[in-house]
């Protein structure tokens, strides 16, 4: 089954959100592996990204595991909805919250593992 990641992603967003018919997901697969855009609700945002973006992390790792079990390279981008603006942050640089929708490949902090190491550490049960 090539599209588990997308039905997958489209039933956990669907029972997260409040607008579940206004749930788009596209698949496209090119070299660099598959990727997943999320569209949502406006108003449904914050339930996707969650406090701190923990929900929207969970949900790429989730989809990392299923694409690892199929052998892809699994990546989710949530599109901004048009006209959205973003709450100004005091800790953010810029005066703007950043919320990290590409691969999630920059360095984790050393007490969480990766993907890599969690999946090591199963296969040691």
């Amino acid at each position: 089954m090539q599209d588990a990641d997308k039905v997958f992603l489209e039933y956990v967003v669907k029972a997260l959100v409040d607008n579940p018919n206004d749930v788009k997901i596209d698949r496209t697969v090119d070299e660099m592996g598959v990727l997943i855009s999320l569209s949502v609700n406006p108003a449904d945002m914050g339930k996707i990204i969650g406090r701190m973006g923990n929900t929207a992390k969970s949900i790429r790792t989730l989809l990392r595991i299923i694409g690892m079990k199929n052998n892809a390279r699994v990546n989710l981008k949530i599109n901004e909805p048009e006209g959205s603006t973003r709450p100004v942050s005091p800790m953010s640089p810029m005066g703007s919250v950043s919320h990290n929708t590409g691969s999630g490949l920059g360095k984790a902090p050393s007490s969480l593992k990766t993907v890599d190491e969690a999946m090591e550490d199963l296969k040691g049960i």
